[in-house]
């Protein structure tokens, strides 16, 4: 397991070909019995198959975050799938109901990996995509589902929580972890104690899972999302956007995707 404090200015890596074009669609698939609305990009430059990548969205839902992350990774030359974990595309506008949202999902594990599962099918036969190659990508709530896949063993080459949530009533099994991990942490979120770190280390060591905890300093909860400030202000949260946290930690993303695949 490596942890990593890392402050610094790092910029985006992400450069596409002057004649290449990001492709989207609107994709509709269904699992443990709910039908969900996901978006699809990739870049139609190359006929190339590409590792495919999953996004999972914060605890508001599907939103045009989710989406514009998608596109980024498209940028950079995978496919991605933003997926949409509540079902039908439902959104929320106050906190109360994401909380409810991303509660209900959450305490009920077999219908959330039946649902990221379902999510992966349409991604992994998409013909631009390598089924072999796949990894997921998650901020806040969506943070936490992806750690609760590589948990429940699901077939990943790797996952990145994004200020996601990191505790959890269901650790994982010796040898059970099958994807590396990577986790970007905001150092000053108040939203995930200390205990909940060291849990989360020591839980992964004993798994024997490949660990890679970085703190980003002076980020708070949502570090990623230009809309933090916004959020905060409006709902009075301490959460705030962080430029150098949200540029670095997307190039550290970059590193552990070539790494992995």
């Amino acid at each position: 397991m490596k942890t990593i404090h890392r402050m610094g200015c790092c910029l985006l890596l992400a450069a596409s070909s002057a004649s290449a074009e990001i492709q989207t669609e609107e994709l509709t698939y269904s699992g443990g019995g709910v039908e969900m609305k996901g978006f699809l990009a990739y870049d139609d430059a190359t006929d190339d198959k590409r590792p495919g990548v999953l996004v999972v969205h914060e605890w508001w839902g599907h939103n045009p975050y989710a989406r514009k992350r998608a596109r980024m990774l498209a940028e950079l030359g995978y496919t991605a799938l933003a997926v949409d974990m509540y079902g039908d595309g439902k959104l929320a506008e106050h906190p109360k109901d994401a909380g409810a949202f991303s509660s209900a999902v959450m305490g009920d594990m077999d219908s959330a990996k039946a649902r990221f599962l379902a999510a992966m099918k349409p991604l992994q036969a998409h013909p631009t995509t390598d089924p072999e190659r796949t990894a997921a990508i998650g901020y806040c709530f969506g943070g936490g589902v992806v750690l609760h896949m590589a948990r429940f063993g699901v077939d990943l080459d790797g996952v990145v929580s994004f200020h996601g949530s990191l505790g959890t009533q269901t650790p994982a099994k010796k040898g059970g972890v099958k994807p590396a991990l990577l986790v970007c942490h905001g150092a000053d979120d108040s939203f995930t104690p200390q205990e909940q770190i060291d849990a989360l280390k020591k839980e992964m060591a004993e798994a024997g899972a490949d660990l890679t905890f970085i703190a980003y300093e002076g980020a708070v909860h949502s570090f990623t999302n230009p809309d933090a400030d916004k959020f905060g202000k409006e709902f009075d949260l301490p959460l705030a956007y962080h430029k150098v946290a949200d540029e670095t930690s997307w190039a550290d993303m970059q590193k552990f995707f070539k790494k992995i695949f």
